[in-house]
């Protein structure tokens, strides 16, 4: 038994997608962070950095936060969703590197000027929806060729793929890149992503992405 600790965020909903990828059993623990319980002191224990999502492994009694260590741990337990081929090992590591340090923070920031404090300071909300739109090029050329990310589907398109289901809040028009479109439709319609991402409760529908 895996205890999840989340919200509906696309951080959040990475771990929930890839537990039911995985079909693991899971317990989910709704942290409310529009009440700021991502401070009380029983969760700061599993995430000193007052961050979700977390998780405690029953099965190892490992506990983790951080959603890209929490993927590539769950991909090491199970075998799964990470190739055994070192050069798309690595490939797929690169890429989920390159969600968490580029695309979700750089996301993170449009959705704090542009969506949610539109006006404060029109620098701050250029920079970043235009860094936003710049990282979709990347992406949009990165799938030119593939199906997924990297090929084969795997915890970069799982890492990736919530934090794209926001395209609204990023002033983005999925059409004008149109191999995100066609890989962020596809993604959505997996069984595992529809439920995933209504974990811990349903705020919205999916985004059709047209």
């Amino acid at each position: 038994m895996i205890d999840l600790y989340t919200f509906g965020t696309p951080n959040g909903r990475k771990v929930s997608i890839m537990l039911e990828e995985l079909e693991l059993e899971y317990s989910v623990h709704s942290i409310d962070i529009m009440k700021d319980e991502q401070f009380a002191p029983d969760f700061l224990k599993i995430s000193p950095n007052n961050k979700i999502p977390a998780i405690i492994d029953h099965d190892t009694g490992m506990s983790l936060m951080e959603s890209g260590a929490i993927l590539l741990y769950l991909a090491e337990k199970t075998g799964k969703l990470l190739s055994n081929n070192s050069t798309i090992r690595w490939q797929t590591i690169e890429w989920l590197m390159w969600q968490m340090g580029g695309l979700g923070p750089m996301a993170g920031q449009s959705h704090h000027f542009a969506q949610f404090n539109k006006g404060i300071s029109d620098y701050a909300e250029k920079r970043y929806v235009d860094e936003v739109h710049r990282l979709y090029g990347v992406l949009d050329k990165q799938l030119e060729d593939k199906e997924f990310m990297i090929g084969d589907y795997s915890i970069a398109d799982i890492a990736t793929w919530p934090w794209i289901s926001r395209y609204e809040w990023q002033q983005v028009t999925l059409s004008q890149f149109p191999n995100v479109q066609r890989w962020y439709q596809k993604i959505a319609k997996r069984p595992a992503v529809e439920k995933g991402y209504h974990i811990p409760g349903f705020i919205t529908d999916i985004p059709s992405g047209d």
